[in-house]
């Protein structure tokens, strides 16, 4: 779990997980629009919810939007006609993260940029994290030979939390339930090194994903927006900076412990008020 160096003088702020649902661009070159804003904000001692918040958002160009989606649950043309655009939910998406924890899935290298950019575009101001934890560099680290392709759909049926629906404010959810997973995990494997340590890692290795160049071409906004093609250029600014995986998985253990009272979570947070570049 990717987590910049962070710390707080009067007690750890909270954490908010959230979630882009975006379109994909045709080819490189042309942006993202947001479609959609979901997020959920917990307590850090607990990881209970404290507040939720998610809105369609309509694009300025409509017609990126796809007219019919393969997913039940899809963003379709229809479902954000008549969204507010993102100007006009601009302020609430500023107060849900500006100086808050945030919190997501692969949020460093795509989310937290098309925040950035949506909000260089109506010419304000970004909102500044507190501090920043992705769960991607963890898994990957620590769960990848039993986790798959470390995708969200994949780490939500190894954890066995259902699937996932490509919706924002779900897959906040989902975040947050696979970060808890996983530091239990990490928990009892430390709590019990020679035992558990490796032996749970057994027999999951096979794992097996469908090529990109099986099956059929979905609509775009149907593409993963968590991967896209390379063959985009998608773009892989990283607007924080990284901090070790050591560090990362002692600050996971210790959020474990902040919710026993052993540990204070603020004794593992440092400050960093790192701007959006």
């Amino acid at each position: 779990m990717a987590v910049s160096d962070l710390s707080t003088t009067q007690g750890a702020p909270d954490i908010v997980f959230f979630d882009l649902e975006t379109t994909v661009p045709k080819k490189a070159g042309n942006k993202f629009w947001v479609l959609e804003f979901g997020a959920v904000v917990v307590c850090p001692r607990k990881l209970s919810e404290i507040e939720s918040f998610s809105t369609l958002i309509r694009p300025g160009d409509l017609s990126v939007a796809a007219l019919r989606s393969s997913r039940p649950n899809g963003i379709t043309r229809d479902a954000v006609s008549n969204a507010p655009v993102f100007e006009e939910v601009a302020d609430k998406i500023y107060s849900i993260l500006d100086g808050r924890i945030w919190a997501g899935h692969n949020i460093q290298r795509f989310d937290c940029v098309r925040i950035k950019e949506a909000f260089a575009e109506i010419g304000r101001p970004a909102p500044e994290p507190a501090g920043l934890i992705d769960s991607l560099g963890l898994l990957t680290e620590k769960f990848g030979r039993r986790a798959g392709n470390m995708k969200m759909a994949t780490l939500a049926d190894y954890f066995g939390l259902g699937q996932q629906h490509h919706r924002s404010l779900d897959d906040a959810r989902m975040s947050l339930e696979v970060v808890k997973h996983c530091a239990t995990v990490l928990f009892l494997e430390s709590s019990q090194p020679s035992l558990l340590h490796g032996r749970w890692r057994d027999g999951s290795s096979t794992i097996t994903t469908r090529s990109r160049s099986n099956g059929k071409i979905l609509a775009r906004e149907e593409n993963s927006r968590k991967s896209p093609p390379t063959s985009l250029g998608y773009q892989r600014t990283l607007p924080y900076a990284r901090t070790s995986l050591g560090q990362v998985t002692e600050q996971v253990k210790r959020l474990f412990y902040s919710i026993h009272g052993s540990q204070p979570l603020s004794h593992s947070v440092h400050h960093s008020r790192s701007a959006l570049r």
